[in-house]
């Protein structure tokens, strides 16, 4: 499999050709391999190694994605390209986004934004339609805690999007003891405001259905004895920041 400038070769964990939760309409979803965070309520822990998963080149990928185009399409849909992290595999994604657009097929980046903003990262933004954003926690001391990281490269990714005009969903995990704090969600709310193209923000609840691939791996999982976030947990954050 040649790996070039035209055609690079993406490490891939897996693909979902029928989503219907990560961006608008039906999608067709692809894993990456790979991630700089070490997130403890991480449902796909088995995507953090960098050289496991799958090989494609952008060419196999995307005729693999035309045989869905004619329910991912007509209704709004299109591809959505999530991990992992998928801005560890930059160069692959861009190329990826260059040929979907090509096909006239809509673009959209699951991404943290945990990684500083190069030229590559700002070239694929120009081929992206919608960015979901992940924003772990809105306190730094608190992400360090939960994710292995600060929160600053991702807050700066958001400025960024705003900066130039790119729409994005905002995403953020409610977890139980650990993401609800109120004034941390009223310092999330007052972050969202200074962005001008946010169309969305969404409440997931944290659930432990991934907790199967930690112990899988031989892995203790991190928040065992944390409960599951409830419905009614959502709607309090909603309340708190007042998106719904």
């Amino acid at each position: 499999m040649k790996n070039d400038a035209q055609n690079p070769i993406g490490n891939i964990h897996s693909v979902e050709s029928f989503g219907t939760v990560d961006g608008p309409g039906i999608r067709y979803v692809i894993f990456m391999q790979g991630c700089p965070l070490k997130c403890k309520y991480c449902h796909n822990r088995d995507t953090w190694v960098p050289n496991a998963g799958y090989s494609s080149t952008v060419e196999d990928l995307v005729s693999e994605i035309k045989k869905y185009r004619t329910y991912i399409t007509p209704y709004g849909g299109g591809v959505t390209v999530s991990g992992g992290e998928p801005l560890l595999q930059t160069k692959f994604v861009t190329r990826l986004f260059q040929r979907l657009h090509e096909e006239n097929i809509h673009t959209a980046l699951d991404t943290a934004g945990s990684l500083p903003i190069g030229h590559e990262i700002k070239d694929l933004l120009t081929y992206t339609d919608l960015v979901l954003l992940d924003i772990k926690h809105i306190n730094n001391e608190k992400c360090m805690e939960l994710t292995g990281a600060p929160n600053t490269n991702t807050l700066q990714f958001a400025t960024y999007l705003s900066e130039h005009s790119i729409p994005m969903w905002i995403r953020q995990v409610i977890v139980p003891g650990i993401t609800d704090d109120h004034k941390d969600l009223v310092e999330l709310k007052n972050f969202i405001s200074t962005l001008k193209t946010v169309q969305k923000v969404e409440f997931l609840a944290y659930h432990d259905m991934g907790k199967y691939k930690w112990e899988k791996l031989g892995i203790s999982y991190p928040l065992e004895g944390v409960r599951v976030a409830t419905q009614e947990d959502v709607e309090r954050a909603k309340k708190i920041t007042g998106f719904n």
